[in-house]
Formats: C-alpha cells, structure tokens, sequence
C-alpha cells in the first residue's frame, strides 16, 4: 500500500494550513530556544559555546551521512511504500551506528588537534544524538509527505521545553559545556519518542536494495551537495577555533545564534512545507512558478524586517539579556543579520529545482557557489587575520549566491532575474523605511529595556502600517494563509 502523495491535488487552503502550522511549530521551537538560550548565557561562560561550536560541526557532517539525501528523494517521489520507508530507515541506521564509531575512535586526534583536552569525551557523548535522527528523519519525511505539521509542532514545542529544563539545570549545578551537550541530547531523544508516539508509522522487517538504489539515484547528487554545504558552513567555525581563543569561537557563535534563530523560523518552514507542495506540481510547470514566486514574496516579507529590526536592536538586547560580558558579539550579530536575510530567496529558489527532480543542477550549483566562497574564505582568513573580516566574507558569498540559485529557474520555470527583483522589492523598500525608523528611536536618551520595546514597538507600527497603506501582494498572500487556517473565503487573488 502507498504512502500519501505530495500535494499534487492540495489546495491552497491546505498548503496554507501546512505552513501556518510549520511555522507556529518554528516559532514555538525557536522561541522556547531563544529563551533558554539567554538563560544558559547567563549561566555559562563564552568558551564554553565555543566548545560547543566545534563539536556542533563534526556532529553536522555525520548527519549529512545520516540522510543520504534519501529522506529528500522520500518527499519528492510521487509514490513511495512501505519497504521505502523501512529500507532508508535501515540503511540510516547502519550509517549512523558507523558514523558514531568513527566519532568515538577520531575524537581524542580532534580533542589534540584542537588542544582542547575535554573535547573528546564532550563528543563521544554529543555523537549519540546520530542514532535518534536515523529514526526522526523518516519520521519527518511521513509528516511533510502528509502535511501533518500539527503533530511535528507538538513534539518538538515539548521537547524543546524538557530540553532546555534539562540544560538549565545542568549549567545550574555548574557543569559548563556538559549543560549543552545535555540539552541537545535529551532534544533528538525527546522528540523520538514524542514522534513514536503521535505518528502511526513504525519500521517493519522489509528492505529492498533495488527500492534503495532508486532513491539513491536521486539522493547521492543532495549527499554530495549537503556535504559541501555542511563542509564550506563550519569552515569558519573551524579556521577560527584554530586560529584564534575559544571565547572568540563563542561570540561569533552566539551572534550568529539569534538571527539565526529567527530565520529558521521562516525558513524552516519554508522548507519543510514548500518541498512537497512543489513537488505535487511538478508537472503544472506554470503552476508551480506560481507557488514559488508566492513563497518569494512572503517570504522576504516575513525574514527582511526582522532581520533589519535584530540588527537594529541587538545592542540594548544583548547587554540586557545576555550582560555586558556577551557584548563583543554584537557586531558578528549584525554581520549574520545581512548573511541570513536572503536566505528565503535561496531556499526557494532550490527547492523548485529539486522538486523537478534535478538534483543534478542542484549539485552543479554548490560545486560554483562553494568555489568563490572558499576564495572568499581563503583571502580573509590570509589577508586580514580578523573574525569579523571572515564572518563578513559570508555575507559576500550569500549575495552572490543569490543569483547562481536563480539562473536555472530562468530556464526551468520562466522566472527571471527581473521579476524576483521585482517581487522583492516592495517588501525591501517597507523594511528600509521601518529601519530608519528604528534606527531614529536608538538615538533616544533611553535605559536597556525601554529603548529595547520603542524600537520594536516602532518596528511593527511602521512596517504594518505600511502594509495596510499599500497592500504588496506579499501581504495579501499572508493573509489568504491567515484566512485559510481560520476557515474563511479569501478575498481576491493576488
């Protein structure tokens, strides 16, 4: 018997009920994350997210390995079966057993490497989170194929909350960068048992090397490509736990956390919901630029004010949530703040493209982007001898990585360059007016907390009332999402 396909018969009102429920789902995750995050700051010193940082990036490019690209080729597929399912769940399994081991022998060379003597043990521990996420990718693959993100939005709301209770007490009792591996462990564990219990698949004693081989001819290109971008993403974190102190690692670290945080709300969401959607219309090419260039403009509407409006407040918010002892981090904020805000462009922009089934034009585009970003990388880590030169040499690679993404949908869909542009200029010329806004409210003689809540409160009166003014089509798009959750009719069509 079939899994449920893609949405390729969804309608709208149900593609707008899944992102809805995505993003209250990213939302609650992130929020908890955020809180408990400030919390764990307070409690915990720089170094040890720096420690953290390093072990977060060989604990990445394990999972890479985990997923195989086969959870992605499980969504895109229009049909997939039991012994699909089972046969990835497997093989993950088997990858992620071997990835711990190599872990576990490699570690005390990583901790020497590093010179950091606590490393090892740190990551052996870490590592056990591979063996949960061979479950949890299947798990989730089930959930996007039937865009049942209100399950997914419970469980990971609560294991984010037995999570961060967990790392709060942890770094409570004074244990340090334990508290942290602590908490990301009892997370991937959490919501494991949470999925067993709210999602009514379970493995059964089937495996097919041929169904596997199949998947693979479309997942080995998405292997190749999530391991240079895995690679090519923690190559800063890298270069500067080796070149430069631990506190360092950790403040670049912590300021690309908040506006990171943030954009995996939107983005995560994104991603998560636009994959299948696009893929039902795969072969409605007219249709399918319609999506796209639906989730370009709401998108950007959604990630552009908020990342301007974080950069705008990030030093009154860091001094009062973090302390003064955080503030080093702030310029790598505004630094990641610009990197991530045309992340959505990009994730959109690919996903139409794996959706057609061309994980090859997918690959061919990381090999490009990840050649001039190692220029990049190569010039500011030799030239400059400066963390904030290297974060900001991502913020290059982003912006020109935003038309390499672009250039095949021009062939495949028929969007251009010109008319992303112009569905994303409304929304940027909105965020340039509330920023200036903001940025006039920072002048204000005021403390921490008040200039903190003027300038949001400011923020949200301009940029909606600028939305209300001028209804951008990004706009009446949200609010056909709004109105498909609640149950009523949609105005009129965008």
């Amino acid at each position: 018997m079939s899994e449920d396909k893609p949405v390729g018969d969804t309608t709208k009102r149900q593609a707008g009920k899944s992102f809805l429920f995505k993003l209250a789902e990213s939302v609650g995750t992130q929020g908890i994350s955020f809180i408990v995050s400030i919390v764990l700051a307070r409690l915990l010193d720089p170094s040890d997210y720096g420690v953290l940082t390093l072990l977060t990036v060989f604990i990445n490019l394990s999972r890479v390995f985990v997923q195989s690209g086969l959870n992605t080729a499980l969504i895109q597929r229009l049909e997939v079966d039991e012994t699909d399912l089972s046969s990835v769940f497997y093989l993950s399994l088997g990858i992620s057993g071997a990835c711990y081991a190599a872990l576990w022998f490699t570690a005390p060379a990583i901790a020497a490497y590093y010179a950091m003597p606590e490393l090892a043990s740190l990551l052996r521990v870490l590592s056990l989170v591979l063996l949960p996420g061979a479950l949890n990718a299947v798990q989730q693959a089930v959930i996007s194929r039937r865009m049942a993100f209100r399950s997914l939005m419970t469980g990971s709301i609560l294991a984010n909350l037995i999570s961060g209770a967990v790392g709060i007490a942890m770094a409570n009792a004074g244990l340090g960068a334990w508290a942290l591996v602590g908490q990301q462990l009892t997370n991937q564990v959490a919501i494991c048992v949470i999925l067993l219990i709210t999602v009514d698949w379970r493995p059964k004693l089937l495996y097919s090397w041929s169904r596997v081989k199949t998947l693979f001819s479309f997942g080995w290109k998405l292997l190749v490509s999530s391991l240079i971008e895995t690679l090519y993403n923690n190559l800063r974190p890298l270069v500067i736990g080796k070149r430069f102190s631990e506190d360092q690692l950790g403040f670049y670290n912590r300021g690309r956390q908040f506006p990171e945080l943030l954009m995996n709300s939107v983005n995560g969401s994104i991603q998560s919901v636009m994959l299948p959607v696009f893929s039902g219309e795969q072969e409605r090419r007219e249709r399918l630029k319609t999506i796209m260039r639906r989730t370009v403009m709401v998108s950007s509407y959604l990630v552009f004010p908020l990342m301007a409006g974080l950069a705008l407040v990030a030093r009154p918010m860091v001094s009062l949530l973090l302390t003064d002892k955080w503030l080093p981090c702030v310029p790598f904020l505004w630094i990641c703040c610009a990197d991530f805000a045309f992340y959505p462009v990009h994730t959109s922009n690919l996903q139409a493209i794996n959706a057609l089934g061309r994980s090859d034009v997918f690959l061919r585009l990381e090999i490009i982007k990840k050649a001039y970003g190692l220029v990049i990388l190569a010039v500011s880590v030799f030239c400059f001898q400066s963390v904030l030169v290297i974060a900001a040499g991502s913020v290059l690679s982003t912006l020109i990585g935003t038309f390499v993404n672009a250039a095949p949908n021009k062939k495949l869909l028929g969007y251009s360059y010109g008319e992303q542009v112009r569905d994303l200029l409304p929304s940027l010329g909105m965020t340039a007016v509330m920023g200036a806004a903001v940025w006039a409210v920072s002048l204000l003689p005021l403390g921490d907390l008040p200039l903190m809540l003027a300038q949001a409160a400011t923020g949200f009166t301009v940029y909606a009332g600028l939305s209300l003014v001028f209804r951008p089509e990004a706009y009446r798009g949200m609010m056909d999402m709004v109105r498909s959750l609640t149950g009523r009719p949609a105005r009129g069509r965008a």
